[in-house]
């Protein structure tokens, strides 16, 4: 049996739908996709990354665990040239909320609304928000997890072709009710270590003399969501 012990990317496969076929975009070892093929949950993978290095290191991983049949291997930027290959769950994880929105942007074939997005932002999550929330994604569901004293969000999203009306919170923390939907203390950790960020930028832009409002705004109304 095949196992995967990095809670953050066990998040991001609970939202893989069975029998689907996945990209792993920016893959570095293919963890993800090994660990679903090896569960039997998905038919077949694409991994892919803009570096010979990781792509490599991922190539040696899938050997090892007897699925190369199941396995394409592609060296491209992004998710532009995955385009036509029966892709049916996008995988977009580990790294920064403005990249992933640059990689989706650049794939035009990704407005598809047969196509589900698993994004796992680092950093700048309201970054992905917003602009998912702008060029016409349906945010479905956010998962959040505690890996190692950090922690993150999964999001699932898919193009519906509308715009979603949204305020700063929401970009910042995702819509309320997925909070309250979260049936683990992660959701309450996540919120936490926002807020402790918020405060801190707040109180570096009143000792510098900026305009904090923003930031205040936003402190106010996640203490509510919080209920302190």
């Amino acid at each position: 049996m095949i196992t995967l012990t990095n809670k953050r990317l066990l998040c991001c496969s609970s939202l893989v739908r069975e029998g689907a076929v996945l990209a792993d975009v920016g893959t570095d070892h293919g963890y993800l996709p090994i660990y679903l093929l090896g569960q039997g949950r998905i038919l077949r993978a694409v991994l892919s990354d803009i570096n010979r290095g990781p792509l490599a290191k991922a190539a040696e991983n899938v050997r090892a665990a007897g699925l190369d049949a199941a396995v394409e291997l592609k060296l491209c930027n992004g998710a532009a040239e995955l385009f036509g290959l029966g892709i049916t769950d996008y995988a977009v994880c580990g790294m920064g909320g403005e990249l992933i929105a640059e990689i989706i942007d650049s794939a035009p074939h990704l407005k598809d609304k047969e196509i589900n997005l698993i994004l796992q932002p680092m950093s700048k999550p309201e970054v992905l928000r917003e602009y998912l929330y702008a060029n016409g994604f349906s945010v479905d569901a956010e998962l959040f997890v505690t890996d190692e004293g950090k922690h993150y969000v999964c999001i699932l999203a898919h193009y519906v072709g509308e715009r979603v009306e949204f305020s700063h919170a929401d970009a910042y923390f995702g819509f309320e009710k997925f909070y309250r939907e979260s049936p683990t203390n992660a959701a309450r950790s996540y919120y936490t270590a926002r807020l402790a960020s918020l405060e801190r930028a707040a109180d570096g832009k009143r000792r510098g003399g900026e305009d904090s409002s923003l930031e205040q705004e936003l402190i106010c109304e996640l203490r509510r969501r919080l209920g302190l």
